[in-house]
């Protein structure tokens, strides 16, 4: 477990284990990684073979590991708390002498599944260790935070983000900006390298441009919701993958209870994809016309779509002030948050386009 750039994790880690921890830190700092590493290190001590024993963690196979993730755009329900922890953590482990539940995105607790976990925070099992991560510490419910021994874990720097998209066959150019445009989060960086995240740059730059000069009559919004759209598709496929092979291996009395559960989570699944495709998207609406006002404000140092120099120029040549960037920029902040309120995903888009485009003009 390679705690290098984790001086506070690493000293806090390396005591005796506690029952609940909060690993707190920007998404892609690493804790997910440390998160598995430690459950490997807890469940592989005293086992007859542990180095299979991490092996299955690291895969999760290990039937002592329990890894919850959120279904829902409405963030940890309590069916995904009630039997996967607070039920399984009253169970015996099955082969190691502990049991480690690790819940992401802590923050998305609702109040309803904060309150099932409360007894298993304050009064666990001898055996149970629980990790829960979160990038937003400040949004953990109270309550929660402070039954957690606190880890700290550090931002990488750009050029670290960089280096790690490089290895992916990414070319310098384009890993040093998406870098820059994860904004910390060198998840983030990835997703916009790699897959559909180039696809979904480009189009959101298109729409930021086709703002800027007041080209709206193809409807470039369109195609940012289509790729929301599919990434939500995807998501959906997913689970619906994972129900097909589920099935097979319940009783046929179980069946349709699985296939009505899967059912829901599919649909829970390909709604929280679509949404944050969407926010992304629109971030990097906004993170473009930011990026035009630092060039008209000659602070290239700023800029993060740098391997998008000459388009920016030309923005800037076009556009008729900083300011008037910036007031589009904030429309479109507006409407990210305005897509928390199920309103409708197009309709919003068109007049984001039509708003952001009277901002730059300066009406």
């Amino acid at each position: 477990m390679d705690l290098t750039d984790h001086p506070h994790a690493r000293a806090v880690l390396h005591g005796p284990p506690s029952h609940a921890y909060l690993f707190e830190g920007p998404a892609g700092s690493g804790k997910e990684e440390v998160a598995r590493e430690y459950a490997a290190e807890l469940l592989a001590e005293g086992s007859a073979d542990p180095e299979g024993a991490a092996a299955r963690v690291r895969t999760g196979a290990h039937p002592d590991l329990t890894w919850v993730a959120p279904t829902s755009s409405a963030g940890l329900l309590r069916g995904d708390i009630d039997e996967p922890v607070v039920a399984a953590a009253a169970r015996t482990p099955f082969e190691s002498a502990r049991r480690v539940f690790v819940i992401e995105d802590a923050d998305e607790l609702n109040d309803q599944a904060a309150n099932r976990m409360l007894k298993t925070l304050e009064e666990p099992p001898e055996y149970a260790h629980l990790i829960l991560l979160t990038s937003r510490p400040g949004k953990v419910l109270p309550t929660i935070a402070s039954r957690c021994q606190h880890v700290r874990f550090d931002a990488p720097s750009p050029e670290r983000i960089a280096e790690r998209v490089g290895r992916h066959g990414v070319d310098p150019a384009t890993a040093q900006a998406c870098a820059r445009l994860g904004l910390g989060d060198a998840d983030r960086s990835l997703r916009l390298a790699l897959g559909d995240g180039p696809a979904l740059r480009a189009c959101s730059e298109a729409l930021a441009r086709a703002c800027i000069s007041g080209a709206l009559q193809k409807r470039p919004w369109q195609e940012v919701l289509k790729r929301a759209r599919e990434q939500g598709t995807t998501a959906a496929e997913a689970v619906e993958a994972r129900a097909a092979e589920e099935v097979e291996v319940v009783p046929k009395k179980e069946r349709k209870r699985v296939e009505r559960e899967f059912g829901e989570r599919a649909k829970r699944a390909q709604r929280r994809a679509m949404q944050g495709a969407l926010d992304q998207g629109l971030e990097l609406t906004g993170l473009w016309l930011r990026d035009v006002a630092c060039v008209i404000d000659q602070m290239p140092e700023l800029v993060l779509n740098t391997d998008r120099a000459d388009e920016l120029r030309a923005d800037a040549d076009e556009a008729p002030s900083s300011s008037a960037l910036r007031d589009g920029q904030l429309v479109v902040e507006e409407t990210r948050r305005r897509l928390d309120l199920n309103v409708s995903e197009e309709l919003a888009l068109e007049q984001l386009a039509s708003r952001v485009a009277r901002a730059v003009a300066g009406r």
